[in-house]
């Protein structure tokens, strides 16, 4: 989903009512999009791990951010209680503290997004 050429919805046709489509912006817009699109841009559904996570094989986590917290709840799942950890772009590898379990960020975001600091 290309959202900087929808970034604002067109608005109602004269005489009309907006619908959501037609009146939202920015972030809100590209989930109902890509909703249409039978996408889930906020995909919180648990990672599918088959294997511990190695150096050499790790845990890969996307993100379009360049920090993403994960719960780990080691290997076979549910082995530990749950532990959160930020798995950072900047990082060879982030961590689980209680079983080794090992994470790498899949960064998928623009290098040139940032926070609109003023």
């Amino acid at each position: 989903l290309e959202l900087s050429s929808n970034f604002f919805g067109p608005g109602a046709k004269p005489g009309t009512v907006a619908d959501d489509i037609d009146q939202a912006t920015g972030i809100e817009r590209a989930e109902l999009l890509s909703k249409l699109e039978g996408k889930d841009i906020y995909d919180l559904s648990p990672l599918k791990i088959t294997a511990v996570g190695t150096k050499k094989d790790p845990v890969m986590v996307k993100s379009v951010d360049p920090v993403r917290f994960v719960g780990c709840t080691g290997f076979p799942v549910d082995s530990h209680e749950t532990v959160w950890l930020g798995v950072d772009k900047n990082h060879e590898f982030d961590r689980c503290p209680e079983c080794g379990q090992i994470f790498k960020l899949d960064f998928i975001g623009s290098e040139n997004e940032g926070h609109g600091h003023h």
